[in-house]
């Protein structure tokens, strides 16, 4: 037994071996790679030391509120297509199918739901942090209370934006991925340190057109070496992964109503109630900046998120019956990505190192932009009320901050490489609270009615409700009562297609022992798959991209009723513009008297701070 596991053993590190050798990273990729990097930091360099602004909490958070309609929303659209979206969606189309596709389409009703019910109430009360609106409308608990959940989000995903890339390019040069991990952070940390949310914002504008070439790039080549685009049709849906599921069961991992509903949620929470993008809207000059940087951030999404998702379907045509995973030699499918790009692109001079520069970039968006935010929640919300305020004091902190918080994620890369699917473990750490934020929200802008004490408990409600039930489904999965497997593929066609590098694999018996083993005859008889079940109904058997929409649920399901237990005092003058335009409308309350359209933000308490000589910070 011990001298077979030493032959797998060799058997194993000379076919990675040979792979590694066959997939290599070259000089020029290496030099692609440093000039991304490079031109990242030098924008940091630009806006920290050269730039003639003011150094005000103000300028370094909001760029002045008078940032270009363009850039905010490019700067929009690459924050939300971290390397998780880059490397884990195509991932999700190759082994699940294309019903994810639903989950971007449902950016075509959010689009409309942040320009015309929650964006116009931050103009209307001058919001630029939109965590200020929850302290206007209930109470500075709740405030904190979300601030709370934003603040814990913050440390559970930031190391995950920062690893994946990582992941990426470990997988295609074989250097140390805890090494690739410290040296890019220290990189982001750097710019986003300096420069503030300019940097943020043009550096974005760098890597969305990094990205949008990278992701261009691979589509072309791909469907051109998988014979053309009708062959690709063809071979996903004789693969399975074209069909399509509107099944109603939630337990079903994803279908149409779960993507539509989960996505639209997801979206929401993330472009309009995120201090990390709301940061961004709110740095424009008027209502109607922002509607147009919204629609065109949405139509940019599409685009790119489409063909992020289809270039899954790409990779199944091209390893159709020649899977690298069963070969043995792509460990799980969140590494199939760059596999696939040194497999279609090796060849041409400096393609590889723009994917992984793709790769960082769409990391790089999401991580500043959130390490932006952060540090102005934690300096206003927990660290302004305790000390003498400055606007050189506060930058000095936030600085601070932010180096603090990137060296948190160089070591949280050391748990994330222990997670096994990276997008399953971002919804469901996401779901405990997203669903409760955004259902909060929308409370207070749907129901006027509503107490403070009634949304600070019902957001308490829903976040502990969540956790027991992604606490027991957790239980269910690691019982087997709950088992995602994948679409099936097989390795019958890798010798028609001359794949030799997985040929190699397979010849040395290596998915004898990588491959999946038949269920035990121990498993659960009856178990929750991706595409169906057998067992009688259980709320801890639904699927995770439910788990957003159950929580906004839960909010309203509480705070309906209780809020005829404990209404809010008739007293209490209620302010007409703390509510979605609508709800005006509905109940012929007043519209504000100042037209947004017009109204710049933060317009009267910039004036006010230049008649005492002192800037105050609006954040």
């Amino acid at each position: 037994m011990a001298t077979s596991t030493s032959q797998l053993a060799s058997t194993v590190a000379t076919v990675a071996a040979a792979s590694a050798e066959a997939l290599r990273f070259s000089a020029t990729d290496y030099i692609v790679f440093t000039v991304m990097l490079s031109a990242s930091a030098g924008i940091g360099v630009y806006f920290g030391f050269f730039s003639k602004a003011k150094n005000t909490t103000e300028e370094y958070l909001q760029g002045g509120k008078k940032m270009p309609t363009w850039p905010v929303a490019i700067s929009l659209v690459s924050s939300q297509l971290s390397g998780v979206a880059m490397m884990s969606i195509p991932a999700e189309s190759y082994t699940f199918g294309f019903n994810i596709v639903f989950i971007v389409m449902s950016m075509i009703l959010t689009v409309p739901v942040l320009i015309y019910i929650i964006v116009p109430v931050f103009y209307e009360n001058n919001v630029s942090n939109c965590y200020e609106y929850l302290e206007m409308r209930f109470s500075k608990l709740t405030r904190q209370l979300v601030t709370i959940t934003f603040i814990m989000n913050q440390f559970l995903m930031l190391p995950v934006y920062m690893f994946i890339p990582s992941l990426a390019f470990s997988q295609v040069t074989g250097i140390n991925i805890h090494l690739i991990n410290t040296v890019v952070s220290s990189v982001c940390v750097f710019y986003t340190m300096l420069g503030g949310i300019k940097a943020v914002v043009w550096t974005d504008v760098l890597q969305a057109g990094v990205m949008l070439l990278s992701v261009l790039l691979v589509a072309f080549l791909g469907t051109s070496n998988s014979g053309g685009l009708s062959n690709v049709l063809e071979s996903a849906s004789e693969g399975g992964r074209l069909d399509f599921n509107f099944g109603i069961d939630p337990r079903l991992r994803v279908t149409f109503w779960s993507g539509i509903f989960s996505g639209l949620l997801m979206w929401t929470g993330k472009v309009g109630l995120d201090q990390s993008c709301v940061q961004r809207i709110v740095s424009l000059p008027s209502y109607t900046h922002a509607k147009k940087s919204l629609i065109i951030a949405g139509v940019g999404f599409l685009l790119i998120m489409t063909f992020t998702c289809f270039i899954g379907i790409i990779m199944f045509a091209y390893y159709y019956g020649c899977d690298p995973i069963q070969a043995g030699l792509v460990s799980k499918p969140d590494k199939l990505m760059p596999f696939f790009i040194q497999d279609i692109m090796g060849h041409l001079t400096g393609m590889p190192g723009v994917f992984i520069s793709c790769v960082f970039s769409a990391s790089l968006s999401s991580l500043s932009a959130s390490l932006n935010s952060f540090a102005g929640v934690v300096y206003f919300d927990y660290i302004k009320p305790h000390i003498r305020h400055t606007d050189a004091r506060a930058n000095g902190i936030m600085k601070l901050v932010i180096i603090v918080m990137g060296a948190y994620c160089i070591l949280g890369g050391y748990m994330v490489q222990n997670f096994n699917s990276i997008i399953q473990t971002m919804w469901t750490i996401t779901g405990i609270n997203t669903g409760a934020v955004v259902g909060v929200f929308l409370l207070g802008m749907f129901v006027p009615r509503c107490s403070a004490k009634v949304a600070v408990t019902g957001i308490v409600f829903s976040v502990l409700a969540m956790l027991w039930i992604i606490i027991n489904a957790q239980f269910n999965f690691k019982a087997g009562l709950i088992r995602y497997d994948v679409l099936p593929n097989g390795l019958d066609q890798c010798e028609t297609r001359d794949f030799q590098v997985i040929l190699n694999s397979i010849n040395n018996n290596i998915t004898r022992v990588l491959t999946t083993p038949a269920p035990s005859s121990d498993a659960p008889q009856q178990v929750t798959t991706a595409f169906g079940s057998n067992r009688d109904f259980s709320l801890y058997d639904i699927s995770f991209y439910w788990y957003k929409v159950l929580g906004a649920i839960l909010v309203f399901a509480w705070a309906i009723p209780m809020s005829y237990v404990w209404p809010t005092d008739k007293e209490e003058k209620q302010n007409p513009k703390l509510y979605s335009p609508f709800v005006r409308n509905m109940l012929n309350l007043p519209d504000p008297v100042v037209e947004m359209e017009e109204m710049p933000l933060k317009a009267s308490s910039d004036s006010k701070a230049k008649e005492n000589g002192t800037t105050q910070a609006a954040y």
